[in-house]
């Protein structure tokens, strides 16, 4: 089954590149084109496309806008943005508006094919210049004092505690680490003390759930 896709772009040049590129490939196929959001929209509401690639930059009405008001009222419709701004703004936006891929205008053809393929499976697709933008906006915005095991317990008693939750008694303990028993006792009375946890089943529980063991260990 072709995957029917709708160009949105103030460029007709572009669009017409797009759609010659795009009708080679055997299970796409170009059903319309508009150059504003607002005749997007209507689009997507008159024809049900699988798929909208969308500029940001368009008059009457934005592509961000545009791709607010598409996944919101046709959840069915996938949205890539194809633009020209790779800064941290628009694509945070355009993501946060429902896009499931973001791609720029210098990117080579098959990597938009290689995105329509993604999306359509259900899965996200960024270029590697947009993924950077992503993650470095993730790391700027993480809270400053988020509690947790990597935070409130020091780098011995994190040891000690994974030990515990891999079923390791104290005196296996002490063997790993080469303390005395006396000194692996204080460092678990000092672990369930920080986490207000007194059970070895409960900080088996919490090693597992912030990732310092699995189930497999």
């Amino acid at each position: 089954m072709r995957t029917k896709i709708i160009l949105a772009d103030d460029h007709k040049i572009i669009r017409e590149g797009l759609r010659s590129l795009l009708e080679k490939q055997t299970d796409m196929e170009v059903i319309a084109e508009a150059h504003d959001g607002l005749t997007t929209v209507s689009l997507v509401q008159k024809l049900h496309p699988d798929l909208v690639i969308m500029d940001i930059g368009m008059p009457e009405m934005n592509g961000i806008d545009a791709t607010r008001k598409i996944t919101k009222d046709f959840r069915e419709v996938q949205v890539i943005a194809l633009s020209m701004h790779s800064d941290r703004r628009f694509v945070i936006q355009m993501l946060k508006a429902g896009a499931a891929g973001y791609l720029l205008k210098d990117s080579a053809f098959e990597e938009l094919v290689a995105a329509i393929h993604t999306v359509m499976q259900g899965q996200h697709y960024l270029s590697k210049k947009i993924t950077d933008v992503v993650v470095q906006d993730y790391l700027q915005n993480l809270p400053k004092n988020e509690s947790t095991v990597f935070t409130i317990l020091s780098s011995r008693e994190r040891e000690v505690l994974q030990l515990i939750a891999e079923g390791k008694n104290t005196k296996q303990i002490a063997s790993v680490l080469n303390v005395s028993i006396k000194t692996i006792e204080t460092h678990r009375q000092q672990v369930m003390e920080k986490l207000n946890i007194h059970s070895i089943a409960e900080l088996t529980k919490y090693a597992i759930r912030e990732g310092l063991t699995s189930l497999e260990s």
